[in-house]
């Protein structure tokens, strides 16, 4: 794992586009099973944490319907609950063209991915489709890799990633919406 910390880029900033409603925050992975759950689970508690839930819409999909439906993987629900996290009431399901209109941000976990939602969107939905990756301070990799054919540590590795990342997310949007809360 690296330790560098990574500049802040300022393509990274996402402004709040309408202040009268939530912003709206998609997390996609290919099946909706382990990354995008964990990543909206993070992201939903670091809100909580800040009184900010009201302010948000937090949401999870795939690019695939491999498990629509289904809980997240029990290995995701095992390490995400030893962090205090709780993923079970969560279902997966497939991204939509609906939800390039509906959310502000839509962030990838993997570059294959992100090529799939880009060929999904229209050219100007293209604009708020990222990675997630690039909001961490602490890791330099672009991807949070697929823990679902490895061994059980890569649950946790996935969480110690996109913790990172979801913190560095909420702050660039603090920033960008000019809102202080502690």
């Amino acid at each position: 794992m690296a330790s560098t910390v990574r500049p802040r880029k300022k393509e990274h900033v996402i402004p709040f586009r309408d202040r009268a409603r939530k912003y709206r925050v998609l997390f996609v992975c290919m099946g909706n099973v382990c990354r995008s759950p964990t990543a909206a689970g993070v992201f939903r508690k670091f809100l909580q944490q800040r009184k900010l839930e009201k302010e948000f819409e937090v949401d999870s999909a795939g690019t695939h319907g491999y498990h629509v439906g289904e809980a997240p993987d029990s290995r995701t629900q095992r390490a995400a609950a030893a962090r205090g996290y709780d993923l079970s009431a969560m279902r997966a399901r497939k991204v939509t063209p609906r939800d390039f209109q509906h959310f502000d941000l839509v962030l990838a976990m993997d570059k294959v991915n992100l090529d799939n939602l880009r060929q999904m969107s229209t050219p100007a939905e293209c604009a708020k489709i990222r990675l997630l990756m690039p909001f961490a301070k602490n890791f330099d990799d672009d991807e949070v890799p697929d823990p679902y054919y490895g061994l059980g540590y890569g649950f946790d590795v996935v969480i110690d990633m996109v913790e990172d990342a979801a913190d560095g997310l909420l702050q660039s949007l603090l920033a960008a919406a000019k809102i202080s809360r502690g």
